[in-house]
């Protein structure tokens, strides 16, 4: 007798909880998802789609269940994906009050840190809940939400240490349009997923201040590097960095068109004050936050990440990028 599927529940209303109801509705029968939006809620119920992100996604409103109410979510899945951008999560789930999560499977969507604990996703929901951590999962990239969209093809990891609940994440995922592999590494791979936006920021930078190419080269080899001497003093496991999850999510975040913390970075490097970022783009990236929460984890952990606390020094200290990154840039090899 095969298992019953289980139901699926995403909390989060940005671009990438709505990719990721693209992806789930095209393989389960009904996903629940939780947005706070009441308008965004009856205007999916109206015409199937979100009218604030991703708009050109187009769901069949038969297969999915759209509520405000994220208690009544938890309470009817079985596997829920949070995907609430990190410096909002706490105040979040703490808003709602919620209860119940000890008993379910979490995946985290989330690629960034909760600076209030210093801590990642999993740590947090770990401490937060008490959901044990072999019941704690990773969906990871690299992959754009408008690339999803789009339909191009696509790759995605889900990591988590039951390879059971790795595998079942991974099969829900699975399109015609992505790709899907499995982990072990939630703690390397979550890691992977904040440090790429700090180093996509730095990328952003150096692209502002009219670094070109040849440098954009080194200083991306150098990051990679960089990620696995922090991910490795934090948590030592053998894992191969040039895989998808690190090295792939690297590039496509430092490189890519579509990514927000590359866009963030290079107005920085323009000279723009954070502020008026935030306000040109309706937002400010997760590399942002994770540049702190970085810093803040290494104050224990004391790993040599001249790039990472580089990023720190502009956002955080007030340092001028131009002689900050000058420095970095004879540091690197």
């Amino acid at each position: 007798m095969e298992a019953a599927t289980p139901t699926v529940g995403v909390i989060g209303g940005g671009s990438w909880a709505t990719a990721l109801m693209k992806i789930l509705s095209t393989n389960l029968p009904k996903v629940h998802w939780w947005m706070r939006n009441e308008k965004a809620i009856a205007h999916i119920g109206e015409f199937g789609h979100n009218p604030h992100y991703i708009q050109a996604i187009e769901f069949d409103r038969d297969r999915i269940a759209v509520t405000s109410d994220m208690q009544a979510v938890i309470d009817k899945c079985d596997v829920l994906v949070f995907a609430i951008p990190s410096a909002f999560l706490d105040e979040t789930v703490q808003e709602y009050q919620i209860t119940g999560l000890e008993d379910k499977i979490l995946f985290s969507a989330i690629k960034g840190m909760i600076n209030k604990y210093d801590a990642i996703p999993a740590r947090y929901f770990h401490k937060e809940f008490g959901t044990p951590y072999n019941k704690i999962g990773l969906i990871c990239g690299p992959c754009h939400a408008e690339e999803v969209a789009q339909e191009r093809l696509s790759y995605l990891t889900s990591a988590c240490p039951d390879p059971e609940i790795a595998e079942m994440m991974a099969g829900m995922l699975k399109t015609r349009y992505i790709n899907t592999f499995t982990s072990e590494d939630v703690f390397g791979a979550e890691i992977a997923a904040v440090l790429k936006n700090v180093y996509a920021l730095a990328s952003g930078i150096c692209s502002g201040l009219n670094y070109g190419d040849n440098f954009q080269a080194v200083l991306v080899s150098s990051a990679l590097r960089e990620m696995k001497r922090f991910i490795d003093t934090v948590h030592e496991i053998p894992r191969n960095v040039q895989t998808s999850p690190y090295l792939g999510d690297l590039l496509v975040t430092a490189y890519s068109k579509y990514s927000r913390n590359r866009m963030f970075g290079m107005m920085v490097g323009k000279g723009y004050s954070v502020k008026m970022i935030a306000l040109e783009m309706n937002m400010i990236a997760e590399g942002y936050y994770a540049a702190k929460g970085i810093h803040g984890m290494n104050a224990h952990f004391k790993a040599n990440i001249p790039i990472a606390e580089s990023v720190y020094q502009i956002l955080y200290e007030n340092k001028p990028p131009g002689l900050v990154m000058k420095q970095l840039a004879e540091r690197l090899r």
